[in-house]
């Protein structure tokens, strides 16, 4: 897919006036006795010179250092524009202007040095916030550490509880004679009828006596 390509009327504009100062920086470093490719060299050098001034100024921001030698470098540029409008004779040119031509390399070469070599202005340190204290009070000190001396001491430990006892068995239930007899009766019956002795359960509810009382009468018919 073809992307279409509008031109921009900045970029166009600065285009523009870029051709045009390159231009006359040119013209200038000509008639100063600069021939050749040396004529074409200064253009590149002033403006490279602005272009690292303002770069410097936007990364890392403003600073005198970037300051200075972007003001070097537009007033170069706009000196050129201005000479070469007739304010100058360019066909014989004052020797101030020869001696600024011939010492730019120089100028621009510290200018460029600086700039890339020289770091910024150093980081603001930042201290840690004091404590804050409300009026009239004391700021609180830290716990100092308690050594095993100065602890007091633990309370002894009591005497160990006793250990429980088993329960203390029923007492027994006094069985009268008699019944014990009959008891005999009613167990002999059942054992000749079922041919298995009689149980516990089956014995009180044939006397018809408590749980306990049984179980004792059981335990003298065994």
């Amino acid at each position: 897919m073809t992307r279409s390509i509008r031109p921009d009327a900045v970029l166009v504009q600065a285009v523009i006036a870029g051709a045009l100062s390159f231009a006359h920086l040119h013209d200038l470093a000509a008639a100063a006795g600069q021939s050749g490719w040396k004529a074409w060299a200064y253009p590149i050098s002033v403006d490279l010179l602005l272009v690292a001034a303002w770069r410097r100024l936007r990364n890392s921001g403003p600073s005198r250092l970037a300051w200075c030698w972007f003001l070097i470098a537009l007033v170069a540029s706009l000196g050129a524009n201005v000479a070469t409008a007739g304010f100058l004779d360019l066909a014989d040119p004052p020797a101030l202007l020869r001696l600024g031509i011939a010492g730019w390399p120089a100028l621009a070469f510290l200018g460029g040095t600086l700039l890339a070599h020289s770091t910024g202005g150093p980081a603001p340190v930042t201290e840690a916030p004091a404590p804050t204290t409300e009026p009239g009070l004391e700021p609180t000190a830290e716990p100092e550490p308690v050594s095993a001396a100065d602890s007091p001491a633990l309370p002894a430990a009591g005497p160990a509880p006793a250990p429980v006892s088993a329960p203390a068995p029923a007492p027994e239930v006094a069985v009268p004679a008699p019944l014990v007899t009959h008891a005999r009766k009613i167990a002999a019956d059942h054992e000749a009828r079922t041919g298995s002795p009689i149980d516990t359960d089956t014995l009180r509810a044939r006397l018809g006596v408590p749980a306990p009382m049984a179980a004792a009468i059981a335990a003298q018919l065994a």
